[in-house]
């Protein structure tokens, strides 16, 4: 069956930093563009990065250049998103998510999604 794992999260302090996986099973993520997303408690859910399928070119939400970074791994069949000088607005359920031959990372078309892990960030 094919499926996203999403691991990582946990609490850390304000300005720590903290690294999210997202493993896939039964399907070969080097055919897929990969965007983390994460939806913080009263909020709508916002993408945080892109990967593209073509090129491996990498895309940043405005709130987190600079601190967050992707990157993929496929002889592990994995992503990263590494996070650091973490904020307590960082603090969100994270998702991966797949699209087949993507260049973008549009939320509406993703077609495979993980359940997510919880990122906390306070003292």
């Amino acid at each position: 069956q094919e499926q996203l794992v999403e691991s990582g999260g946990g609490l850390v302090q304000p300005g720590g930093s903290l690294r999210l996986s997202c493993a896939a099973f039964g399907f070969n993520l080097d055919y897929y563009a990969i965007g983390w997303f994460r939806q913080a408690p009263g909020k709508e859910r916002e993408g945080v990065s892109c990967i593209s399928s073509m090129d491996d070119s990498k895309r940043y939400a405005d709130s987190v250049k600079g601190r967050f970074t992707v990157s993929r791994d496929n002889a592990k069949n994995t992503v990263y998103l590494q996070m650091s000088s973490l904020k307590p607005e960082d603090t969100a359920v994270y998702y991966c998510a797949t699209r087949v031959g993507g260049i973008l990372c549009p939320a509406e078309g993703m077609d495979h999604w993980g359940e997510g892990t919880l990122v906390t960030v306070s003292s």
